[in-house]
């Protein structure tokens, strides 16, 4: 295996999203234009989209753009205008479907093809690759192996060796499935007249539905009752997590969070648990590194993606079909499961919790696509915000999911800082700090110092305070004349001077793409 970069791609709703996305690791993020972008209600400004290429830019992360619709004719100038404009704020790629905008005179920008170009066999990324595409966004419906024919194929190509670059390859590995293939679906385009492929999919897999043989009869489950009013084609959300180092033996460099619509809250704790994960696999390797600046993470929480919206799990065809696919029950967040329901009495449900299940007043439980929250919990027994009979007692013996955890949300804090070498020289005619890649020169007259000793300690400490930098100390040396300093430093230098030249360095320069 080369030597890669991987991607860890997650989705922005907004400015705020994007922040936190970058924040708990990711390497990218993709967002949506003030138009075209593939979920009409996830649009933003301009403005939005420039300070989310700053900010993501100090940490080497890119900026995506989905302009992933398909087009009427009055509306190629415009869209074409428009990737003007975000090449000329600094987004890194465009994600597109309609190929007919390659012949308008786009910009010079990085084109990815979105997962509704359909992108499920070796000759169509093969030809989106000669077409001058970097990247093909896999459908989410490929296997494995599938995975690794499409690798194979563009690596082994006659034409390899004449293209700018090989087309890299993107692989869904988290969040909401299409019970249709990508792209392909017109399900709420016919039923609602709301077309998936120009953003507004109504989500009729979503809905419940009565499922019937060829003369109209209901058919029945395996406990004879009939199929009726189910949500017969909601998937549960892809979770691969278990998968990535397959993923990357088959030739995937980029891992996609799915949720473009999905909140601040989600993506911070998604996004950690994949930076974990992918590390781990980076860590234990020679020839595998981040695509953006290796950083340090704290997290204020475990990530875990039961905690956030969760509809339960599913690989999906990575090795084949897999059984329960779908949920019946409940096309909405489950969360994790806590217990078993034991009992039932006035107002109060008796609850026989997981081990390491600890529940708050205020959290939501559910069973079904039903549920109430938390208002007293006095031992097994918790006290819902409705009543009971409202609830009924078919409830004993049901189990019971937690989709949301007062405590957990609470602690979703996630901070990313570049470890940062900083080297202190006495130079003649001044000093000389470098910190990280920057360095600058500072002319000033030589002071002995009276104390050399806490002189050396006084550069030491203040070079050290980056707390409201994106910067973490690494490694602090201090020479003078030539050699190191570890126990004294020869020269006098007034605190605030030391501050300004180190806040000079430290501070965000709006020009700069690491």
């Amino acid at each position: 295996m080369s030597n890669r970069k991987l991607t860890l791609l997650a989705p922005a709703r907004d400015l705020e999203v994007g922040i936190a996305a970058i924040q708990a690791g990711a390497d990218a993020v993709y967002i949506g234009a003030p138009e075209f972008g593939a979920r009409q209600a996830a649009g933003n400004s301009l403005e939005d989209i420039a300070a989310l290429v700053e900010y993501a830019h100090r940490f080497g992360a890119q900026v995506l753009v989905t302009l992933n619709t398909l087009l009427h004719e009055d509306e190629y100038p415009r869209a074409c205008a428009l990737a003007h404009e975000l090449y000329n704020i600094g987004v890194d790629a465009l994600i597109i479907q309609d190929l007919h905008l390659l012949d308008y005179d786009l910009p010079p920008i990085r084109l990815h093809a979105s997962t509704q170009c359909d992108n499920r066999t070796p000759e169509q990324v093969l030809r989106l690759q000669q077409l001058g595409f970097r990247r093909a966004v896999l459908a989410r419906e490929l296997s494995l192996e599938q995975i690794q024919a499409i690798h194979h194929t563009i690596h082994n190509s006659p034409l390899e060796g004449e293209l700018e670059g090989s087309i890299e390859l993107e692989a869904f590995v988290h969040g909401a499935l299409c019970v249709s293939y990508s792209g392909r679906c017109y399900l709420s385009e016919v039923l609602m007249n709301r077309s998936a492929n120009r953003g507004c999919c109504a989500q009729p897999c979503r809905q419940r539905y009565d499922l019937l043989d060829k003369d109209g009869n209901e058919i029945l489950d395996d406990n004879g009752q009939p199929i009726h009013q189910r949500y017969l084609l909601s998937l549960q959300d892809m979770d691969r997590s278990l998968h990535l180092a397959e993923l990357i033996e088959a030739g995937v460099t980029t891992f996609k969070i799915e949720g473009r619509l999905k909140d601040r809250d989600y993506v911070t704790n998604i996004v950690a648990y994949y930076r974990q994960l992918l590390d781990q696999i980076i860590d234990n390797s020679s020839c595998l590194q981040t695509a953006s600046i290796r950083s340090i993470y704290q997290y204020d929480f475990t990530p875990n993606p039961a905690k956030t919206f969760h509809r339960g799990e599913t690989n999906y065809f990575l090795h084949g079909r897999t059984e329960n696919m779908a949920n019946w029950q409940t096309p909405k967040s489950t969360g994790e499961k806590v217990g078993k329901v034991l009992d039932t009495k006035n107002n109060a449900i008796r609850v026989q919790l997981l081990p390491d299940i600890i529940l708050h007043n205020g959290d939501g439980l559910c069973y079904g696509d039903k549920g109430f929250a938390i208002n007293k919990i006095d031992g097994e027994w918790i006290y819902p915000n409705i009543r009971i009979s409202e609830i009924g007692e078919h409830i004993i013996g049901t189990t019971l999911y937690r989709n949301l955890d007062h405590e957990f949300i609470r602690s979703l804090r996630a901070e990313r800082r570049i470890p940062v070498d900083i080297c202190f020289e006495a130079i003649n005619g001044g000093y000389r700090l470098t910190i990280g890649g920057k360095s600058a020169l500072y002319e000033t007259e030589h002071q002995p110092a009276n104390n050399p000793q806490r002189a050396l300690q006084t550069i030491i400490q203040q070079l050290s305070k980056l707390g409201d930098t994106h910067y973490i100390v690494n490694n602090i040396q201090v020479y003078a004349n030539g050699e190191l300093c570890s126990e004294a430093f020869p020269y006098f230098i007034p605190t605030s001077n030391i501050n300004q030249w180190r806040r000079e360095l430290t501070q965000v320069d709006n020009d700069e793409k690491n």
